[in-house]
């Protein structure tokens, strides 16, 4: 990675947070909360993928329509952000590829 990427990635990101900084206060919180559930979790292409863009332009259209950010996505932020995920590959998937196990079948 060159200095050129990484500048170029610092302009995504400053434009990525002025759009999250034009949404309406509720929906802020709740991009931050989600924020911090995906970074736990951990999709390998949080970063670079297209999961995080995507939200925001959902989010911006629910705005732009008047809808509340709760009548979106539910009461359940992490059951949301579950459900986006679910074909994602995770870096506990990708530890338990190290171990030379199936994700899921530790123990048996």
């Amino acid at each position: 990675m060159g200095i050129r990427d990484v500048i170029e990635g610092k302009k995504q990101w400053r434009a990525h947070v002025a759009r999250i900084k034009a949404l309406p206060p509720d929906y802020q919180i709740v991009y931050k909360e989600m924020l911090k559930y995906l970074f736990k979790v951990g999709p390998i292409d949080l970063p670079d993928g297209p999961l995080l863009p995507g939200v925001v332009d959902f989010f911006e259209e629910g705005a732009a329509a008047g809808k509340g950010v709760l009548e979106l996505i539910g009461t359940d932020v992490a059951a949301f952000c579950d459900d986006l995920i679910k074909d994602s590959r995770t870096y506990a998937d990708l530890y338990q590829e190290s171990l030379g196990n199936d994700p899921g079948t530790a123990g048996k």
